[in-house]
This record gives structure tokens, sequence and C-alpha cells, in this order.
């Protein structure tokens, strides 16, 4: 079964060209492309895709705005956003994660890298680019003061320990191998952690371990 996108920027040439880019690869299939944020939350009722590509700014409705009413139609209950974004957009990272997206692409992304992350996103993992990564954590220094924390008892130990390694931006086996634990044990955790935060994805738990408090910019 192919992977199901759909392709949202109001360039028409940009748009064009990440068509043709997917359309090159046979486990994928473009199902349908929008130029506004109006157009994109239609087209994805219409089509229920695997995968959003979501530009941020467009006319109409923007990306994130667009973004949030997918997520919540119960028509695209399997789909995954991924966000493009530039490398000065640090507040649209931030509101972007809180939208609901998966992952985040810069819009000079290599072509390989862009089949790779679409191909990463659907299969439930969540794409941070290591340089948003960064100015991400940076970002979150300067919030407000954390929200009250999940209740006493809620993680274990282990799966707090999981949470911050996940926060710091480390893969499940790089994980594994910081706690001494194997992969299998180090996704059953995770795994856990979406379930009890009410998380759609990794990067919804980078965000969550943050605005919690639990993580710190600095501690990871």
């Amino acid at each position: 079964m192919r992977t199901r996108v759909v392709v949202v920027d109001d360039q028409d040439l940009v748009r064009a060209g990440f068509v043709l880019l997917l359309s090159s690869d046979d486990t994928l299939e473009v199902v349908g492309e929008a130029r506004d944020g109006l157009d994109a939350v239609a087209t994805c009722r219409r089509t229920g895709p695997d995968v959003v590509l979501m530009d941020v700014r467009m006319p109409h409705l923007d990306g994130l705005t667009a973004t949030r009413q997918i997520l919540a139609d119960p028509a695209c209950a399997r789909t995954r956003v991924v966000v493009l974004t530039t490398y000065d957009e640090d507040a649209v990272v931030v509101d972007a994660l809180r939208a609901g997206a998966s992952g985040f692409l810069l819009k000079d992304t290599r072509p390989e890298r862009l089949l790779d992350a679409v191909h990463v996103v659907a299969a439930g993992e969540a794409l941070l680019h290591p340089t948003v990564t960064r100015r991400l954590i940076e970002r979150f220094a300067a919030l407000p003061a954390p929200r009250e924390r999940v209740a006493d008892g809620v993680l274990t130990d282990r799966e707090r320990d999981v949470l911050l390694a996940v926060a710091a931006g480390l893969s499940n086996r790089e994980i594994a191998a910081r706690l001494h634990l194997g992969y299998g044990t180090v996704k059953t955790h995770v795994s856990h952690l979406l379930t009890k935060l009410d998380c759609r994805d990794r990067a919804q738990l980078v965000v969550w371990a943050y605005e919690s408090g639990l993580a710190r910019p600095g501690s990871g």
C-alpha cells in the first residue's frame, strides 16, 4: 500500500516541484494539492491522506490554523502534518508543534531528505531537523512559567528518564544506549508515554516535557 500525500503551498512552482519529486517514488502517491489553508482543509477532508506537506504563510487561511482543523477532523484521524519552515521562524516552530504537527522540513531540504522524511512521518515517527531542534529548545527558555505538572506517580522513574532523553532529541537506539536498555524496551516506554500524556507523537512529547518544566534548555 502506497503512502498517500497532500502537498500544500501557495507558490505553484514550489508545489509542482514537490509533487514531481514525490511522484518519482513508487511507494508514494500524491492524492491532492492545495494553494491555501482553506483548500488544504477541504482537500484533506476529501482524501484523508497519510501525510500533508504544509506551507505556513498562505492566503485565506494560514498553515498553522489549517493544521489544527485538519488534525481535529475525524476524517483525518490518521493524517500527520509536516510543516515547511525556514531557519528564522522559531515562533512558528513552537506554534506548529502545539497545533499538532509531526515535524518540520526546511524549504532548502535535499530531495532525498524530503522523500525520507515523508516515509519517517508516515511510519509514526516525528521529524525535527537538528538545526530547528536546537533553536526550538532555545525558544523554550523564553516561554512563560511551566504549566502544572502531571500528577505525582503517573510517570515511573524510567519513563521520566526516557522522556528527558526524547526531549534531548535522542533516537530510540540512542536512548537505549544511554540508559542501558533494550531497543524494544525503549519503544514500549515511548508508546506508554504517548498514551499517558495524550501526545500524538514524539514531537508532542518534546513540547510536553519542556512546557511541564520537566526538561529545561541545556539539560540534555
